[in-house]
């Protein structure tokens, strides 16, 4: 029984605590200071009340003396204080009434600090909310800018990779209608044909894609109508696209099921008979795009009043009159295009565009097909008969003893000069090509021959200085100390890390002995060496100024020194000793 009562009082008790919480939800502030200055008037009386028990209860008296004060039950008189005040004289019993009012007075103005310190806590609740409250209104503005940025940057991106899917030559019908639409002019090629004529060729999956894509354009269109600006023509424009697709694509679902004989694929029962539907569509061909708004309206009113009509009929001649309207506009707004950028192309040829366009500018390709036939049949096409003694036989054909007579007076001439020309450069940027490419760090050390000649056979062998492709290879060197001052961003001095010769000896008389070399240190600087290479005649020795360091011949590090189809290659790099403790 116990149990069963605590329990049922747990329950009260909980209920009383949910109830509280749902009021202190749904309170106004009003309420909430009105609540907490109750609590406070609460809290202050029951510590007023325990205060004042203290206060009767605090009677000392000796049998409780742990001090053995003899003056415990008196009570304390500030007798120097009240000197200083003026007093000294006065009673007893007047001086416990001052006391008296002294504590009521302090009373009163610890209520008063209490109420403050209230009203403070509480006006700096509502500050701190109100902070929170502006805070959440701009993250929440801040989102909304994150978002549509967002949507922005996505956007682009999709227009972007239609742009380069046109410029890579590999574009989509979506990306030419986009094209068209977006009065891009760089390319002219793209923007001068009709929008309709996008669609020829396309199967039934290519119209479905077709149609998908053109979904997402407009909802794009529509999220960021505030900032492109859309024009109530752009979303026509797509609405004709949408129409001319939807029709492209059903003609080409019925025309595949007549092929196929499916009879499981449902179609529209056709309520226009064939030979009425090519009249109504060679109707709606010769009419503008006001002419058929008004017959629009015409029979709109005529299935909305009349009613013994085949509406069945009717509602077959709108649809096809909604696509005939929507090529109309899509042909007329085409015209307005090709207008503007005929006049723009005037404007850059600097030609005069104060006369209107006609209608015979431009000849259909009947016209030109008719010209093209006519002038066939006149003979235009046919080259004209020229006479034979119209022109001067002699300066177009030469008789073959002049020609050898010349070819022999230009070879004497050469004789008589000692040389002949040749494009020496030409054979020696050849060899360099078979040598390899140049890197970064490699100087080009390349004596330039101020000459254009070749000497002939006789003076082939005579004394000449061997030409030469030289590289100096150049490098940082990491050590510790560069590693404490030096880094990537700002690196220290470069030093020379090895060399590549490359001399050329083409025309040697003994091809048996091959060139050699030699290294001999400087002596008045013991930090440079000379190397010097020698090789038979007719080439004379030629010698360079290099650093003096030790070489490191392992192959590992490119160690070259091999003479090979004329060409003497030393390539080295000198050694880099590492500190070891």
């Amino acid at each position: 029984m116990e149990n069963i009562e605590e329990e049922k009082h747990q329950a009260v008790e909980a209920k009383k605590k949910q109830q509280r919480e749902s009021r202190k939800l749904h309170e106004i502030l009003h309420e909430k200071f009105q609540r907490y200055s109750t609590q406070s008037n609460k809290k202050e009386q029951k510590e007023n009340a325990v205060f004042i028990l203290k206060d009767k209860c605090m009677n000392h008296r000796n049998t409780n003396n742990l001090y053995d004060d003899e003056k415990l039950p008196a009570t304390f008189v500030w007798k120097k204080k009240l000197e200083k005040d003026g007093l000294s004289n006065i009673s007893p019993g007047y001086l416990r009434t001052i006391m008296a009012q002294r504590v009521e007075q302090n009373k009163t103005e610890m209520k008063k600090l209490k109420k403050q310190r209230l009203e403070r806590e509480f006006q700096n609740e509502i500050r701190e909310k109100e902070k929170e409250f502006l805070q959440r209104i701009k993250e929440a503005e801040y989102f909304f800018k994150w978002k549509k940025q967002e949507e922005l940057f996505h956007s682009n991106q999709i227009y972007l990779r239609s742009k380069l899917r046109i410029a890579h030559g590999r574009a989509k019908p979506i990306d030419l209608f986009v094209h068209y639409i977006t009065n891009d002019d760089d390319d002219l090629a793209v923007g001068m044909h009709e929008p309709s004529t996008y669609l020829n060729g396309l199967t039934n999956h290519d119209l479905e894609n077709l149609l998908a894509d053109i979904r997402i354009y407009i909802e794009i269109e529509q999220q960021q109508n505030v900032e492109t600006k859309l024009h109530k023509y752009d979303v026509q424009y797509w609405q004709d696209i949408t129409t001319i697709t939807s029709d492209e694509l059903s003609n080409l679902r019925k025309l595949s099921a007549k092929l196929n004989n499916d009879q499981n694929i449902h179609i529209r029962r056709e309520c226009i008979d064939s030979i009425i539907f090519q009249d109504v569509t060679e109707t709606f061909k010769n009419k503008t795009l006001q002419q058929l708004k008004q017959l629009e309206r015409c029979i709109r009113s005529k299935i909305g009043n009349e009613k013994d009509i085949d509406i069945s009929y009717w509602e077959s001649i709108l649809s096809q009159l909604k696509i005939h309207m929507a090529r109309t506009r899509l042909r007329d707004q085409y015209q307005l295009k090709l207008a503007r950028k005929f006049q723009k192309i005037k404007e850059e040829q600097n030609i005069s565009t104060t006369s209107k366009m006609n209608d015979n500018d431009f000849q259909s390709n009947e016209d030109l097909e008719n010209k093209c036939l006519n002038e066939y049949k006149q003979g235009c096409y046919s080259p004209k008969l020229v006479n034979i003694h119209d022109f001067d036989i002699s300066k177009y054909c030469i008789l073959e003893a002049d020609d050898w007579k010349k070819l022999e007076q230009q070879r004497q001439s050469i004789i008589k000069s000692d040389f002949v020309k040749s494009n020496i450069h030409d054979i020696f940027d050849e060899l360099i090509r078979k040598i390899g490419s140049l890197t970064d760090d490699d100087l080009i050390v390349n004596e330039i021959i101020s000459t254009d000649i070749q000497p002939l056979w006789s003076d082939k062998y005579k004394p000449c200085k061997p030409r030469f492709l030289n590289k100096v290879h150049t490098g940082y060197v990491w050590n510790s100390y560069n590693k404490k001052r030096y880094d990537t961003d700002n690196p220290p001095p470069k030093i020379i890390q090895g060399y590549k010769f490359n001399i050329f000896y083409p025309n040697l008389i003994d091809k048996n002995q091959q060139p050699s070399y030699s290294l001999t240190i400087c002596e008045n600087n013991r930090n440079f060496s000379i190397l010097k290479f020698h090789a038979g005649p007719p080439y004379e020795d030629i010698a360079f100024k290099i650093v003096n360091e030790e070489w490191d011949k392992s192959c590992k590090h490119e160690f070259q020194s091999r003479f090979q189809n004329g060409i003497l290659r030393l390539w080295f790099k000198f050694r880099q000793n590492k500190y070891r403790r």
